[in-house]
């Protein structure tokens, strides 16, 4: 891979997605092609079992037009596109002195904001099974 842009940015697991859909592990030059290759997979996989597999670039771009009225910060705003709250407790855990900044209707709308804009996924797993992966790769390697 490399650097397109040198400014450093903060990217949502969506664009990582995106960005790892575009590589392609069979036509890079890699030392370790093996390794490269279970990296990408590993994180392809578990980043499909996040809201990043459902999102799409129109709906991030009108969640964050819908958020600005509520002056959250850039960190704040990408948490949200990452997690996808869904309770006034996971709002508080992304929003800083979230009583503070926000009354409880704001954080309702809030959260009905990111409903609409953000689809919920079918399943959030975590774990990357390895043997499944290893399969990938010795059906790549022959």
């Amino acid at each position: 891979m490399e650097v397109v842009n040198p400014r450093q940015s903060t990217l949502t697991c969506f664009e990582v997605l995106q960005l790892l859909n575009e590589v392609s592990p069979a036509g890079s030059k890699h030392r370790n092609q093996k390794s490269y290759s279970t990296l990408l997979y590993a994180t392809k996989k578990y980043l499909r079992t996040r809201p990043a597999s459902v999102q799409t670039s129109e709906g991030i771009a009108k969640l964050i037009h819908a958020l600005k009225p509520f002056k959250l910060t850039a960190a704040e705003i990408l948490q949200m596109i990452d997690l996808r709250p869904t309770s006034s407790v996971e709002l508080s855990l992304i929003v800083e002195e979230t009583e503070a900044r926000l009354t409880s209707e704001q954080e309702e709308k809030i959260l009905e904001i990111v409903a609409e804009h953000l689809p919920e996924p079918e399943e959030l797993a975590t774990e990357v099974d390895l043997t499944e992966h290893r399969k990938h790769l010795a059906s790549t390697s022959s």
